[in-house]
């Protein structure tokens, strides 16, 4: 794989410090760890008896992180896995509690910088859009087998598209001729389903649909939901939950998680008993407005531009097990 070089340009870097209030000696998991930006400002911050815990599913990133925080030594624990994973992870490690946890959602610079991942549809690429290339099912499989009745109902959920069910039809009438198996296949055949009126303004006309296809693959909504609740059960009482989210499904999962930890049982007081299962409130939001990055940062970097940050404490005396 060669040496890594990755340079992570964290987000936000100083509002998530802030948010997580990373304490001295504590136990940080970086959910998302990616070539380790955010772990490396959390770490400067721990102290020599501090911990910080890494998963990524994509092993690069890992081989990057590894790199960039092999400074930190033993304080670092990193392993390749799902965020849906994260209380199997800590297990493993001896740790049931932890006093943060970060994550920082989407796509990185490690996989859109890499044109043979196929996140990208500015470059030639196998279809792919794994972010584990050793597991699951490529993009290229979805858009050759899926019918076009499925296709429309991925674009639409997931790239929030309103031209889902033209590219579906489109993909399902070039792969009768050709496989499509690259992304400028892809985002030739989505460029051309689109009217020419919709796409002379916005971003690539292509972006909804590879958005989509990237969290189809990759289960993304469905281990975010996984990753809160695991998240919310190992953190210690005050610990925090801080999320970066970058597009507007994640920010909504995360904000309906948030609420509905934070507003607990909503049954009518004449009720004896609680019917609308939401017990006692387990999270404190402290964002009641997602924060975001300011024009120089932007302007810093780019990728900042759509981020959205959302932060809640850990109440009373819950946790694993509760």
């Amino acid at each position: 794989m060669g040496r890594p070089t990755a340079v992570h340009v964290p987000v936000l870097p100083e509002a998530v410090i802030e948010a997580l209030a990373v304490r001295p000696g504590g136990v940080y998991v970086d959910a998302t760890v990616g070539a380790g930006g955010h772990s490396r400002a959390i770490l400067e911050r721990l102290g020599p008896q501090g911990l910080l815990i890494g998963l990524d599913r994509d092993p690069h990133a890992l081989a990057a992180a590894r790199e960039n925080l092999r400074p930190f030594g033993e304080r670092v624990i990193l392993a390749q896995a799902d965020f849906r994973d994260l209380r199997e992870v800590l297990g493993e490690t001896g740790v049931d509690r932890a006093d943060g946890v970060l994550f920082d959602l989407g796509v990185s610079s490690l996989q859109l910088d890499r044109p043979e991942r196929g996140f990208s549809y500015r470059q030639e690429a196998p279809l792919d859009m794994r972010l584990d290339p050793g597991r699951g099912i490529s993009a290229a499989e979805l858009v050759n087998r899926l019918s076009e009745e499925e296709l429309a109902r991925i674009i639409a959920r997931y790239g929030e598209e309103r031209w889902a069910r033209r590219i579906a039809r489109a993909i399902v009438e070039h792969r009768r001729r050709q496989p499509i198996l690259t992304t400028t296949q892809l985002a030739a055949v989505v460029k051309d389903a689109i009217p020419a009126a919709a796409r002379r303004r916005g971003p690539h006309p292509a972006r909804r649909t590879f958005q989509a296809l990237r969290i189809a693959v990759n289960r993304e909504l469905e281990s975010l939901e996984q990753g809160l609740a695991q998240a919310e059960a190992v953190l210690k009482p005050g610990g925090r939950l801080v999320v970066l989210a970058y597009h507007s499904l994640e920010d909504r999962t995360v904000k309906t998680f948030l609420r509905a930890r934070s507003r607990g049982c909503t049954c009518p007081p004449s009720l004896p008993v609680c019917v609308c299962g939401g017990g006692a409130a387990t999270l404190r939001v402290l964002t009641p407005r997602p924060l975001r990055p300011g024009k120089e940062e932007v302007a810093r970097n780019p990728r900042a531009r759509s981020a959205r940050l959302r932060a809640a404490e850990k109440l009373g005396s819950g946790g694993v097990g509760t």
